[in-house]
């Protein structure tokens, strides 16, 4: 990085505009904006997850990567033209998912979110995820999205579930289903 952030407002946003990273501006609440700002949210909720109590050491090793992995693909969305995404973070994702997913139950049941505090905020992470990704279809309507952004983005989402599963059994307070007669009670 050349340049470091030393005055942090610039007052060049006044306008309702904001710069991406190659330099032009576009309007604050332009498609890109809205999906790179979702990815970032998306990692602070990661950062929220990751000082939850319950967290093992291995996942924690693996949501930073996945940090590491969004501030790039924020980065890829900012700066229109560049890739920053490769199949391997897919690949990675994939991986880790299965090694997850293995010693899990099959589901019979929806998930309600919850299942203690780190399964709540793994929860919420991935609904952010949902989110965010669909703000970059949003945007691939309109402009050039590389298609690795996207994959990245739903794999994340579904390994996000995964986790909070993890998580939830890991707690003792366990998953909580889905229950159709508890509204109808």
């Amino acid at each position: 990085m050349g340049h470091r952030l030393s005055k942090i407002y610039t007052r060049t946003g006044d306008d309702g505009s904001t710069g991406l990273g190659d330099g032009t501006r576009t309007p604050k609440d332009s498609a890109r904006v809205a999906a790179y700002g979702s990815v970032d949210e998306l990692n602070s909720v990661l950062g929220l997850l990751l000082a939850a109590p319950g967290v093992p050491t291995g996942m924690a090793t693996e949501l930073t990567r996945i940090q590491h992995t969004l501030f790039d693909l924020g980065g890829e969305l900012c700066i229109p033209g560049t890739a920053l995404i490769e199949q391997s973070d897919i690949d990675w994702l994939e991986r880790t998912l299965d090694a997850h997913n293995a010693d899990l139950p099959p589901l019979k049941d929806f998930i309600l979110p919850g299942g203690g505090p780190a399964a709540a905020a793994c929860h919420l992470a991935r609904t952010v995820c949902r989110r965010a990704e669909r703000e970059v279809v949003t945007l691939a309507r309109h402009e050039t999205v590389r298609a690795e952004a996207l994959r990245y983005l739903n794999r994340l989402s579904d390994l996000l579930f995964v986790l909070a599963r993890v998580l939830a059994r890991a707690s003792g307070a366990g998953e909580v289903l889905w229950q159709r007669q508890q509204r109808r009670d």
